[in-house]
């Protein structure tokens, strides 16, 4: 690091700099710790929000309630509080485990962030325990055709690194489910990186990649919520209610109103609510 590096970077970064001073000065060691720190931070705030939601499911509470309410906090923010299906891509998980390693190459066992990776990890098997609670047990899943709307860890990207998307059609694959997917972008990376895990004559045989969001649910028994892309947001619900067998959405994002969704004559599970019977 030199002054005239440093003044270089004031310079370039000048523009974007006039309200808030954005450009620090520190020492090499505590510039890698600060950006591996940022992104574990993050990513413990959505497994503590994730943790927090089962626990909301189980004493009749609506995690969304809980999410808006400790917002609105100034100390905490709204930032980060989304409960889901859990992490992916290639950073948070990327940083958390370089952390861990880290602290455990120097003697110091990072409790919280190993306990981030496995409430993680737990989170992207949520929705498949979901799914055969519904269908009364895994031998009553088994065979069933299940549509995914979203295979991306994120809306707006193809990347499926650590996507939860891949560890659900993992556990629905093993039952002999079929699933119709479709993704607005990341269907061709999903498919090679599924063909590659599975083989080929597996994909073919269970998987089919659709070419709309309404073309996945054709003959399905019911429908999961992934990635919440912005075309997935308000879809016909009554028109669902009478495409899906075993009207049912799963809501892994919990982007719908579970009312609404039971009004149509859907049953509703989302992630850390109450689960809604279809209105008949």
């Amino acid at each position: 690091r030199t002054a005239g590096a440093t003044k270089l970077m004031r310079q370039l970064y000048a523009p974007f700099s006039r309200n808030h001073e954005k450009l620090v000065e520190m020492d090499i060691r505590s510039a890698e710790l600060t950006k591996y720190a940022a992104n574990a931070m993050l990513a413990t705030r959505i497994s503590f929000m994730n943790e927090l939601a089962n626990l909301a499911e189980v004493l009749g509470a609506d995690i969304e309630s809980v999410r808006h309410g400790m917002g609105l906090d100034p100390r905490i923010g709204s930032q980060f509080l989304y409960a889901g299906m859990g992490y992916g891509g290639s950073c948070f998980p990327k940083d958390v485990k370089a952390l861990v390693k880290t602290g455990s190459e120097h003697d110091q066992v990072l409790h919280i962030l190993e306990a981030t990776e496995r409430v993680n990890d737990a989170q992207k098997n949520v929705l498949f325990k979901k799914l055969v609670r519904f269908f009364g047990g895994a031998d009553n899943l088994r065979g069933k055709t299940i549509a995914l709307w979203g295979l991306s860890f994120k809306p707006n990207t193809d990347d499926m690194r650590e996507a939860p998307s891949l560890v659900l059609i993992r556990e629905l694959f093993a039952l002999g489910c079929h699933v119709r997917a479709y993704d607005p972008v990341a269907s061709k990376e999903a498919l090679h990186i599924l063909q590659r895990e599975h083989g080929e004559a597996r994909c073919e045989e269970l998987l089919s990649i659709s070419s709309s969001a309404v073309a996945a649910t054709d003959n399905a028994d019911a429908l999961v919520l992934v990635t919440e892309w912005k075309e997935f947001r308000a879809p016909d619900f009554a028109s669902l209610a009478q495409t899906l067998r075993a009207k049912a959405i799963f809501d892994g994002r919990n982007i719908y109103d579970p009312a609404e969704v039971a009004a149509a004559g859907l049953a509703y599970e989302g992630i850390g609510r109450v689960s809604r019977q279809a209105v008949q």
